[in-house]
């Protein structure tokens, strides 16, 4: 269509070169525009203008030659949309570096799901206090970054005040394949990614327990019930924790072991120490940082999160795995409503 083809024109940059990163720069190449993706390391970014493939991230897919790599921020100049993927709590850092290659109108994506460590601040709180004058899209989902760069039926929501940006940022990624779907509820769409990892880690820890399929569906059911408690709390809509970002985000965070939150959880569950786990990663685990200022978020706010403050009392409080499942098993019977 003459709109999409105009559209697909448009140059755009993405902010982190992981695997998240990656597969959203190829979803854009491949709806044909031209993509600049920086990294930190450039061994990512030899290996993908050379060779188009990030063997340290995303092994084995093939990249767009529309895809360019680069370790420079002033690169990120003169592109339309921005996607920020870089780990949630790197974002204020990575922001403040490349703010002055930017200009005011850029349309920033958020794509980071999780919650600032230090300040206890969603990510679009802090883009806001970095480049207030953008104009903010969120893109959240149930998406593992190996599937949507290799083209398998994914959907997302892109939640944006600025209903004409949705619309146009439709035609830059959305494809048969890739299904974006329009919210206005940005804060209920960045909650529910930013949530969902932590839970991902309680149910990792059921599974190494081997407690079985029961507890896993009783965990996810009560988990999207604590998800909802504490988006309402911020104003989100109900209808968002329901959706794609909120129970379809928790549903595959934990069902797969592609999930880097629910591994971890596992190999808790199965009895590593979070010392152990959480040395030389090459990649991020958002929930273990999340648990920790989400637990203190509940509890300033007095909002009921019994799997937070079990999953924080277990990474930040040294406290003994079965003992902490006991207190959860032990607590007094309530109606689900």
């Amino acid at each position: 269509m003459p709109e999409n083809a105009e559209i697909g024109q448009l140059k755009i940059g993405v902010i982190g070169g992981g695997a998240w990163g990656t597969a959203l720069a190829q979803l854009s190449a491949k709806a044909g525009s031209k993509v600049i993706l920086w990294a930190r390391e450039e061994k990512v970014v030899k290996k993908i203008n050379e060779e188009h493939e990030n063997e340290m991230f995303l092994k084995g897919v093939e990249l767009s030659n529309n895809v360019r790599a680069t370790t420079n921020l002033a690169d990120m100049v003169d592109n339309e949309f921005i996607f920020i993927a870089v780990p949630a709590q790197f974002v204020r850092s990575v922001l403040k570096e490349v703010k002055k290659y930017l200009s005011d109108g850029v349309i920033l994506v958020l794509c980071a799901k999780g919650i600032e460590q230090s300040s206890g601040k969603l990510m679009t709180e802090v883009v806001s206090e970095i480049m207030p004058k953008s104009p903010l899209v969120v893109l959240s989902g149930p998406t593992f970054a190996r599937e949507v760069a290799l083209g398998l039926p994914s959907a997302v929501t892109i939640a944006s005040k600025y209903q004409q940006i949705t619309k146009r940022l439709l035609g830059v990624i959305g494809q048969p394949t890739f299904r974006p779907y329009v919210s206005r509820d940005i804060v209920g769409a960045e909650i529910g990614g930013a949530l969902k990892n932590v839970f991902a880690i309680a149910c990792g820890i059921t599974t190494g327990r081997k407690m079985g399929d029961n507890a896993r569906a009783a965990l996810i059911t009560r988990s999207l019930s604590e998800m909802v408690r504490y988006g309402e709390s911020y104003g989100a809509e109900r209808s968002t924790m329901m959706g794609l970002c909120g129970l379809g985000d928790l549903i595959l965070t934990c069902s797969s072991t592609q999930s880097r939150n629910l591994s971890l959880g596992i190999a808790l569950g199965e009895g590593k120490t979070i010392e152990d786990l959480m040395t030389n990663r090459l990649t991020v685990a958002e929930g273990y940082y999340t648990s920790s200022v989400l637990a203190k978020i509940s509890q300033d706010k007095n909002i009921d999160m019994p799997i937070v403050m079990a999953v924080n009392d277990i990474l930040h409080e040294g406290k003994n795995i079965d003992q902490v499942i006991g207190d959860l098993l032990n607590r007094p019977f309530v109606s689900e409503i």
